[in-house]
């Protein structure tokens, strides 16, 4: 059984004291729906960059970017990547509105699945590892972590799973995410794609403290930052059966992470309500609604939509222009708008 060992300390405590009131702060506003979209856009792919770039991905995040929005006929290794985690964003952004989210050893290996697709052969690719593993310090060039055995795997992530389960509204959430994404590290449970897999899932922990604007959340972007001090902090070094953890100075620095980023996403979010973006009117949300639903819209389109005279309309989509918000495509008859 998983028994976890650590000590809630002053630090801590201030941590998930100050985490519960920056979600408060976070809950309690109301912000325009354009905001929400290009914010949660951002999000992705920053996400989508830090996550892929601590495994030694080495697109920056123009390119990413770039990639996301508009996928090349030939798709290399490392763009696959980004297109993978990308994609497995969007899929639990999807279960947990939907609310089918489960904590299971299923939901893991669907995650493992998506980010590994055509990366890793179909035997190994949303499968747990049958056979030894090792990590090595490139810079030292040698081992220096020894895994679990493997026929030893299913049993752990089971105990693991059990205890976040069994734990829930006894032990803070943010607590449950901490312990679990460590485990899981030292657990090792797949031959490649155990740390994307471990950020997408803790994701979807942290989704349970009831963040309405969890959709704009990218706690990779604090690991990249400094990719030696996550490595140091979530790993450890030696044989798995002879360590002793102490998981406090990984808690204090995973809720650490955590304020930083619910910070950063506060401050983006006052920033982009006091632009123009914060007057708009309905008329002109349900036009930005459309374009993010359909990809573009046109006047016809349009007038379906809202009982305006054509004056007026072209009114609601000038305003739209003149902020930067969207931007005209084609003449004439054919002209068309979309997100800018």
């Amino acid at each position: 059984m998983f028994q976890p060992k650590y000590t809630i300390t002053n630090k801590l405590l201030a941590n998930v004291k100050q985490i519960g009131q920056l979600v408060t702060s976070l809950n309690e506003r109301r912000f325009p729906q354009v905001v929400l979209f290009e914010l949660e856009r951002i999000a992705r792919e920053v996400s989508a960059h830090a996550s892929t770039s601590i495994e030694g991905n080495p697109l920056p995040l123009t390119d990413v970017k770039r990639l996301l929005k508009q996928t090349p006929a030939h798709i290399r290794d490392a763009e696959r990547e980004v297109l993978n985690y990308n994609e497995a964003l969007l899929a639990l952004k999807e279960q947990v509105k939907a609310g089918t989210q489960t904590l299971e050893e299923k939901q893991i290996l669907a995650i493992h699945t998506m980010v590994t697709k055509e990366l890793l052969p179909a035997s190994t690719s949303g499968v747990l590892r049958i056979e030894p593993v090792f990590v090595n310090d490139p810079q030292l060039r040698q081992t220096v972590f020894w895994p679990p055995e493997h026929d030893q795997v299913p049993t752990l992530l089971h105990d693991l799973l059990e205890f976040v389960n069994t734990r829930q509204g006894t032990i803070d959430a943010l607590l449950l995410a901490g312990l679990f994404h460590k485990q899981f590290v030292l657990i090792h449970p797949f031959m490649d794609g155990n740390g994307r897999t471990v950020r997408l899932m803790t994701k979807l922990l942290l989704a349970s403290l009831g963040l309405d604007t969890f959709y704009l959340f990218s706690f990779e972007r604090y690991y990249n930052a400094n990719v030696t001090k996550y490595f140091t902090m979530v790993g450890e070094r030696g044989n798995y059966y002879d360590l002793n953890v102490d998981f406090t100075p990984w808690l204090e620095y995973f809720t650490d992470g955590i304020i930083d980023e619910l910070v950063r996403v506060k401050t983006e979010l006052e920033k982009f309500t006091e632009a123009p973006a914060s007057g708009l009117k309905d008329h002109h949300r349900i036009i930005l609604d459309y374009i993010h639903q359909h990809g573009s819209i046109n006047d016809s389109i349009y007038s379906t939509l809202v009982k305006r005279a054509k004056p007026t309309r072209a009114l609601d989509f000038r305003y739209l222009l003149e902020h930067g918000l969207i931007e005209r495509r084609g003449q004439g008859k054919s002209i068309y708008y979309r997100l800018k």
